[in-house]
């Protein structure tokens, strides 16, 4: 396929990149990074996206994703499919997807789990919104950048996957590191700690997969002094997703509520901006109760 990359940051370059390495024909545009090897550089997005069978987006919210559509919608061939990979809104996919359609396109937009390491290794999630036309033309490019696709129903449905997932993930995330924090004062060795919850019912992707104690269960970046593999500021960009999202339908989310206040609190107020999102189980160590 002949694609059009917009956004080529840390998770779109090794995305372009992949599908560059399988063979398709890719031209990336993004302001500030320039284009990784394999990937041909546009010079703006208009040209990126000009006769291309398929464009990515890949762009940090809503409001950003709103405004290059109105840039790059009046560009693309007829029949051509938009697919947005970032995480925003619904309100946002939906509108951009309503954009397409009426200029005879066909939309998705197909969020992503697996952060930095996933994207380079083309082992993402995508959890998908769009029709089934849409899903289908773009299914073998999942096939490459990721390891598992899923369609989620109408557009929007995606972002919505994504973002109550993301809310499981930042609530559980801080649940198993005031876990980890409270067995280091009842004097519970950390490693006795993993062993039991891990094989019983406190078991989760944050203590098996993710673990927040270093040295402890698989390699994580809390053996890398936290450098973020998903970033707490964009756990806590998702988080604020999931409540703006929670408001427009009325649904009470009072564990993700507190999950976003203490996301906003280590971010904004303390030293979490930069590190990982597991980097709440150091916040919690240097804590008292009070």
């Amino acid at each position: 396929m002949k694609i059009g990359f917009i956004g080529l940051g840390n998770m779109g370059a090794p995305m372009a990149v992949n599908l560059a390495t399988a063979g398709h024909d890719v031209t990336g545009f993004d302001l500030v990074t320039d284009c990784p090897d394999g990937v041909a550089k546009a010079d703006t997005a208009t040209q990126a996206v000009t006769d291309a069978d398929v464009v990515i987006t890949m762009l940090p919210n809503g409001a950003i994703l709103r405004s290059v559509a109105d840039e790059i919608i009046p560009a693309m061939k007829a029949g051509a499919t938009l697919l947005d990979c970032s995480t925003v809104d619904v309100e946002s996919a939906r509108a951009v997807a309503d954009a397409a359609t009426a200029a005879g396109l066909l939309a998705a937009d197909a969020p992503v789990s697996g952060g930095i390491g996933g994207a380079a290794a083309g082992t993402l999630t995508f959890m998908a919104g769009g029709s089934d036309e849409a899903f289908a033309n773009v299914s073998p490019l999942f096939d490459i950048m990721g390891q598992k696709a899923v369609h989620c129903g109408p557009s929007g449905n995606g972002q919505a996957a994504k973002i109550c997932n993301n809310m499981i993930l930042g609530a559980t995330m801080i649940a198993t590191c005031e876990a980890f924090a409270l067995a280091d004062k009842l004097g519970l060795e950390r490693q006795s700690m993993f062993d039991v919850v891990s094989t019983s019912s406190g078991y989760s992707w944050s203590m098996n997969a993710y673990c927040p104690a270093p040295g402890i269960g698989p390699e994580s970046p809390s053996d890398n002094d936290y450098k973020p593999g998903f970033a707490a500021e964009l756990m806590l960009k998702d988080l604020r997703l999931s409540q703006q999202a929670a408001e427009s339908v009325d649904a009470p989310t009072p564990m993700g509520e507190r999950a976003t206040e203490l996301y906003k609190q280590f971010v904004e107020d303390e030293d979490g901006l930069g590190l990982d999102f597991s980097a709440m189980l150091p916040r919690f160590e240097k804590q008292t109760r009070g």
